[in-house]
């Protein structure tokens, strides 16, 4: 057992994530140009097709933060960068998603993972001062903290609004056993079925950063999110 879990190991963390920006560009497309489109036959079937191919994105990103939470010395750097992309984004975002310049009842995923890294940072610092405390005590404590930010991110019309809370708080949990906490995590988010696939591609993470540019990786979002944005409002859509 232990053999083929090494042996599917063959993914860094980079190329997860550009699998992961691949699958988000499919999706956004389908959302963008062939959603207000749709009218049945072929079109459809396609449609259907991103869809599938879309639910793949959002496992590896919440993934991904979670590790980056553990291995970053500067926490506090990257919930500002994401912060200050979720603002940078959110314009680009609601061209693409409404094709209108503002749409305050859905906000986009940099806010989403800001709001979870916050969270599982907090956590993360209650259970260290916790430690001479019950460990039962320490659970319900983030029980709590959990369910008042699920509560947070749906008022607040957050991108996978509640389901990224508790998807990033089992990733937290389940760290240094990961395969335990993915039907954790599937069942957080029963209505995308397909976002197993995502979750699977997590089991061939091999623990390595990989060659990656950090401004391509948060530019990336913005960008694509604008273009695809201006395409949906020129064409009128």
């Amino acid at each position: 057992m232990n053999n083929i879990k090494e042996r599917i190991k063959i993914f860094s963390g980079a190329q997860l994530k550009y699998i992961a920006f691949l699958s988000m560009f499919i999706d956004h497309t389908n959302k963008a140009l062939i959603y207000p489109n749709l009218d049945g036959g072929a079109l459809n079937r396609l449609s259907d097709f991103f869809d599938i191919l879309g639910r793949i994105a959002f496992p590896i990103f919440i993934f991904l933060l979670v590790e980056g939470y553990f291995h970053t010395s500067t926490k506090w750097r990257y919930l500002v960068t994401l912060l200050v992309f979720g603002v940078i984004s959110e314009v680009p975002f609601d061209m693409c998603t409404s094709a209108r310049f503002v749409e305050i009842n859905w906000n986009n995923i940099m806010f989403t993972l800001a709001l979870v890294l916050a969270m599982i940072w907090v956590i993360d610092v209650l259970k260290e001062k916790m430690a001479s405390l019950p460990k039962a005590l320490w659970y319900f404590v983030s029980f709590l903290i959990v369910a008042v930010l699920c509560i947070v991110a749906m008022n607040a019309s957050l991108d996978y609004e509640h389901h990224a809370v508790l998807i990033g708080y089992f990733c937290y949990i389940f760290h240094e056993r990961w395969a335990l906490g993915i039907p954790f995590c599937y069942i957080s988010m029963f209505k995308e079925p397909w976002a197993l696939l995502g979750f699977g591609l997590t089991l061939t993470y091999n623990g390595e950063r990989g060659k990656q540019n950090k401004l391509v990786n948060y530019l990336f979002y913005p960008v694509h999110l604008l273009i695809l944005g201006i395409i949906r409002m020129y064409l009128g859509i």
